[in-house]
């Protein structure tokens, strides 16, 4: 289960984006155990560039039973951040899976 919280900074972001980051987000919940509890924090940013339109700054950190995995994406929407990041938590969330039964295999053995 993945608790997902999502935070605009100064400007109120849209239902449907909210809701277009919960589901992003919450597709990475397969990559869990089905009894462990995941919460997710998404911070949405606009940087100014100088021009009429903002740079868009998506910051996603999962804390997971190991610690936090953090990425943070800038694009020209904040959906293309969003799919870029939720790639991005993939493959680290792949990865730290592997490592942890890695380590718990070796821990075994040593037995």
């Amino acid at each position: 289960m993945m608790k997902v919280s999502v935070q605009s900074i100064h400007f109120h972001a849209d239902a449907k984006l909210v809701e277009f980051i919960e589901k992003k987000i919450q597709r990475l919940d397969r990559y869990f155990e089905k009894n462990r509890t995941v919460e997710a924090e998404v911070s949405l940013k606009l940087q100014e560039t100088g021009g009429p339109v903002h740079e868009k700054i998506i910051e996603i950190k999962l804390l997971l039973p190991g610690g936090w995995l953090i990425d943070k994406k800038t694009g020209r929407s904040f959906e293309s951040a969003v799919t870029a990041s939720a790639d991005t938590l993939k493959r680290q969330l792949l990865r730290h899976k592997e490592r942890t039964t890695t380590i718990s295999h070796v821990r075994l053995t040593d037995l």
